[in-house]
């Protein structure tokens, strides 16, 4: 079959194939999963099609978040399971990441696909892998563990109208006149129908670019504006990016180039509006594209009964919080929050879950689903999809660990803004989220702080640090403290150590939570015994030798004054 009878039209690809199945006693998998997608400026709100199939019939995590806000490092952190500081790939191009850090890492044989086939699982995947993924790498060697691909290869990954792809490892195509998501979505229906009717359980990923910036090989590196589908050009004539509490304001104390970043002017209000309506335009074809997917599901009432349906996007996206241009590599809700959808059995419809989530308890919660023995180093945990699992719960992780190294990467073509490049952005960042409190705090590599109560500051405007009284009814000093030794303790972590930080320092095991370790009985060793997260540069990549402390003094474990005067001399 040629490249062009496969790109049909995503409305004529729907029909039933008529293939006569059982249901696998394995459950399937689709994972669709987007290219910058906000959750805080509104973008499901305009995509109906992912409401009436996913939202209305499954469970929506409010709380799920990205690792690291950068695309290549936090796709391989979800396919892995695993934070950027232990896959050594935190960038989206050499020395510190891309595709061939991958593969020099060694993960393209220690990731998903190889584990789902080692399960018994066919494995297909169509659209964006990750970054670095270019016609120079894409076969050197070609990922390993797939069934059957479709990839977009750079460097025209990003050209909505002109992709080029490869096909199982066959050489690279260009496809002019065809608009991306629509070849990914018609990719993805031929997936299903071969998935289907080898019978066998199946995971399915789905990875279109939008509404990722567009780039032209001819532009220099320079992202335009994102494209959507001709049929959906003249959508929305009237809409502009949401006016939230922090459009266009400068947060109080804040840090970094976030304390000084000019008001935007006029213009640069029109371009941030127009980048805004071409992102939701560019949204319908992926609002289509699930509909597709789930009409080809239907057409096999067994089939769907046993399949997650699973949506999310790689990072956030921010335009004009703080008087930020457009982009997504800060530390702020808008960049690190992202949408996460599941449809499938045992998943209550219309639900939502409040409690944090990540994109590295991505794969411990598929082996979970599909009965596979989790790794010992994984370094997030099983999601409780299912009402079944969530009433088992005993207890989940209250915090995210989100980490980033280099410079912040702006997006469009803002005129006369400060710079394509925010510098100093390298930084450690928890958020903890419970029903009494909801924080978040960063050291960044200037050894700036920033310490945000959610609950009462949610577009984090006022930075909190340092600043005496009460915060979620703790004293501001003595949660500061805590939270820097959970920090600390995240920022290196390996397995188990990230999923449950307080069991490292509380071998004791009588501390689980904030709250515990809030107790009066270690002010002192929070206070005046436990070492800090610091810096002595602003690095590119994940490199320890400028990251101060790597790892906390555990309670009641050796001499904690003789390990603290030993770091303190030692650096």
């Amino acid at each position: 079959m040629t490249s062009l009878k496969r790109i049909a039209l995503v409305g004529l690809a729907m029909a039933n194939t008529g293939f006569c199945v059982a249901a696998s006693t394995k459950p399937n998998f689709v994972f669709i999963m987007t290219d910058d997608q906000d959750l805080h400026l509104s973008s499901l709100d305009y995509q109906p099609l992912i409401k009436k199939h996913l939202t209305d019939e499954g469970t929506t995590f409010n709380k799920h978040y990205c690792t690291v806000s950068l695309c290549c490092p936090s796709r391989v952190s979800l396919l892995t399971g695993k934070a950027a500081h232990n896959t050594n790939v935190t960038d989206v191009a050499l020395p510190y990441g891309g595709y061939e850090q991958f593969i020099n890492n060694g993960l393209h044989e220690k990731y998903l696909p190889v584990w789902l086939q080692e399960a018994g699982y066919n494995t297909y995947y169509t659209g964006k892998l990750m970054n670095g993924f270019k016609v120079e790498t894409y076969n050197n060697p070609y990922p390993a563990g797939w069934t059957e691909t479709d990839f977009l290869i750079d460097p025209q990954t990003y050209w909505y109208y002109n992709s080029s792809m490869s096909r199982n490892n066959e050489t690279y195509r260009y496809l002019p006149g065809n608009y991306s998501t629509d070849v990914v979505a018609s990719s993805a229906l031929e997936f299903l129908d071969t998935a289907i009717a080898a019978d066998s359980p199946f995971f399915v990923g789905v990875t279109p670019i939008g509404p990722h910036a567009e780039m032209q090989p001819s532009a220099s590196g320079v992202f335009q504006l994102p494209t959507p589908a001709d049929r959906h050009k003249d959508l929305f004539p009237n809409i502009t990016a949401p006016r939230t509490a922090s459009f266009n304001k400068l947060r109080s104390g804040g840090a970094s180039y976030l304390s000084s970043l000019p008001e935007l002017n006029a213009t640069e209000i029109e371009y941030i509006d127009l980048f805004y309506r071409r992102r939701i335009q560019s949204l319908q074809s992926i609002d289509e594209l699930v509909e597709s997917v789930v009409t080809k599901l239907s057409a096999h009432p067994d089939v769907l009964a046993n399949t997650y349906i699973i949506y999310t996007s790689d990072n956030g996206f921010h335009l004009g919080q703080h008087r930020l241009a457009p982009g997504k590599t800060c530390n702020i809700e808008e960049d690190i929050n992202v949408p996460f959808v599941v449809r499938g059995p045992g998943v209550a419809k219309g639900a939502t879950y409040n409690y944090s989530t990540t994109h590295t308890d991505i794969v411990p919660t598929l082996f979970q689903l599909a009965n596979i023995t989790l790794h010992d180093d994984f370094d997030g945990e099983p999601i409780p999809v299912t009402t079944e699992l969530q009433q088992q719960l005993t207890a989940k992780s209250e915090h995210v660990n989100v980490e980033y190294w280099g410079t912040g990467i702006t997006e469009g073509t803002l005129p006369n803004w400060i710079s394509g490049v925010l510098y100093n952005n390298t930084y450690k960042h928890v958020r903890v989220i419970a029903d009494a409190y909801d924080l978040s705090y960063t050291v960044w590599c200037t050894n700036e702080h920033e310490l945000f109560d959610l609950t009462t500051d949610p577009f984090q405007m006022t930075n909190l640090y340092a600043q005496s009284g009460s915060i979620s009814g703790y004293n501001s000093t003595k949660l500061t403290a805590r939270l820097d030794a959970l920090l600390l303790t995240l920022k290196s972590c390996k397995g188990r150590a990230c999923s449950r930080p307080w069991e490292t320092l509380h071998p004791q095991g009588d501390v689980a939570s904030l709250a515990d370790a809030m107790n009066a009985q270690y002010d002192e060793f929070y206070l005046q015994q436990q070492l800090k997260v610091s810096f002595s540069a602003c690095a590119d990549g994940h490199l320890t030798q400028f990251e101060g402390a790597l790892e906390p003094v555990p309670y009641g474990g050796a001499d904690v004054r003789r390990l603290v005067k030993n770091w303190e001399m030692w650096s």
